[in-house]
């Protein structure tokens, strides 16, 4: 039986990842940071191998003897006291994963990258081709996994056989931190969410961008990069849906656009004292006021993508927040 490396596992996507991974008989090894929560992976058969992404000898001793990798160790965070550990983990980290599997000569790379990676086109669909134009005016994120999408496509001109998977904003099932989208969902529940802005976004339901994981490992092309998101919404629609399955009164009010950003600015000031991570940085404010939607024909088509119903999944990541005291 031939071993999987799995970065990333214990993390939201990487561990729906390993899950469908062990549906299908496969070997899983994860590289897991010392001292990173190993809830995601318990009751898991799967071989634990401690070291971080930026250290290239614990890489090399991890993917010895895999034939495949699949790629998540990324920081998905909108703030952080110091960004350059974001570049450190989400580039150069990647460079190192990357660059080990090229050496070793494994079969395939499953890297995960973002919608982040790809332009928005405000109320349009952008597709894989869209060209990234946030560069001055988004965050540490962002620009982070564009750069290790650069990085991946680069390396597969070099003939590491890397797939690229681009996920929307994922919801569901062991969304431990939870994740700025998980937020959404959690400060809902919680009554924190004074109003919706006039954007929307692509959700996803995390099982199904980790099934795309796989077959994007199975039948991707080397070097593409494929979309996995399923539902454009307005963030009126969207809590529309998760006010009513949680059974809470509905958020009616619309909130001006120039409020929205000015309330992300104060709580930045504040973050800057304090330490403490805002509720809303000004760059996501202003992503919050786009579009941010996109075709996702592409993975659906060329490898089969499964789309579960938004409405399944909001129910699936309100049980979970709540079985678990969230809110």
């Amino acid at each position: 039986m031939t071993t999987t490396l799995v970065t990333g596992g214990t993390g939201f996507i990487g561990s729906a990842v390993v899950r469908k991974l062990l549906g299908r008989g496969r070997q899983v090894r994860c590289l897991v940071e010392p001292g990173a929560p190993r809830d995601n992976l318990a009751g898991l058969d799967v071989e634990i191998v401690p070291g971080n992404i930026l250290d290239p000898a614990a890489i090399a001793r991890a993917m010895a003897g895999c034939e495949a990798v699949h790629h998540l160790a990324a920081i998905y965070a909108l703030w952080v006291p110091d960004e350059k550990v974001i570049y450190d983990v989400n580039v150069e980290g990647t460079k190192n994963v990357l660059f080990a599997a090229l050496h070793a000569g494994v079969r395939r790379v499953v890297h995960t990258s973002s919608i982040a990676a790809i332009g928005v086109q405000d109320g349009g669909l952008a597709d894989e081709a869209s060209p990234f134009e946030d560069w001055n005016d988004s965050s540490a994120y962002i620009r982070s996994k564009y750069q290790s999408d650069l990085d991946a496509r680069r390396l597969a001109g070099e003939g590491l056989p890397v797939v690229i998977v681009c996920p929307a904003f994922p919801f569901g099932e062991r969304d431990l931190a939870p994740t700025p989208t998980g937020s959404f969902i959690v400060e809902a529940l919680k009554k924190r969410v004074p109003g919706y802005t006039e954007g929307g976004f692509c959700a996803v339901d995390v099982d199904d961008v980790a099934e795309c994981h796989l077959l994007a490992e199975e039948k991707g092309r080397i070097g593409e990069r494929y979309i996995a998101g399923a539902h454009n919404v307005t963030y009126r629609e969207f809590y529309e849906q998760v006010t009513r399955i949680a059974g809470l009164p509905p958020i009616k009010r619309r909130l001006p656009s120039s409020a929205v950003v000015g309330m992300a600015w104060g709580m930045e000031r504040v973050a800057a004292v304090t330490g403490k991570k805002p509720r809303i940085t000004v760059q996501a404010a202003r992503y919050a006021l786009r579009k941010a939607w996109f075709d996702c024909r592409k993975a659906r088509d060329e490898l089969g993508m499964p789309q579960t119903p938004l409405e399944v999944t909001i129910d699936k990541s309100i049980r979970w927040f709540r079985d678990r005291g969230y809110c």
